[in-house]
């Protein structure tokens, strides 16, 4: 891939480059990129999100090449990736999606353990890993409330 489409999808179609709250900007995209999936048997949606991890790594680390900086914050395709890994358990509305907004990016401000542990893999892993499992994290507590709530 050439520099500009890797900067292009690092930063979220360009949202990373928003001066204030970059990875909130990201996940915004995220969740625009969520509603795309509304149609998506819960499957096609499953293989969608494994293919979008997959490129999340590569892009993060060409990105942080082109950057010259470890997880620069401009890098916002591991927020994109971490809010899709929070819906994969619950329906895609409009409740699930914001609570997945806020659940995920306090799992990703807070990085709790073993998570914080995950950003000192190499290259575009360590950019994505920490997101992935904040989304895990995030997407486990949304489930729970979504079965306790009967939502």
């Amino acid at each position: 891939m050439n520099e500009k489409l890797i900067t292009f999808l690092a930063t979220g179609f360009y949202s990373g480059l928003s001066p204030f709250a970059p990875g909130t900007a990201g996940t915004l995209v995220g969740v625009f990129i969520c509603l795309l999936c509304l149609p998506m048997p819960w499957i096609l949606r499953l293989l969608f999100v494994l293919a979008l991890l997959a490129l999340s790594f590569y892009v993060a680390g060409e990105a942080e090449n082109i950057y010259q900086k470890k997880d620069d914050q401009r890098i916002v395709i591991d927020e994109i990736i971490g809010l899709q890994i929070t819906m994969l358990p619950v329906a895609i509305n409009i409740l699930n999606l914001c609570a997945a907004f806020v659940l995920f990016r306090i799992f990703d401000i807070w990085k709790p353990f073993p998570v914080r542990n995950l950003q000192e893999l190499p290259g575009g892993w360590g950019v994505v890993a920490d997101d992935v499992g904040a989304g895990i994290y995030a997407g486990a507590v949304l489930w729970l409330l979504g079965y306790l709530l009967k939502i």
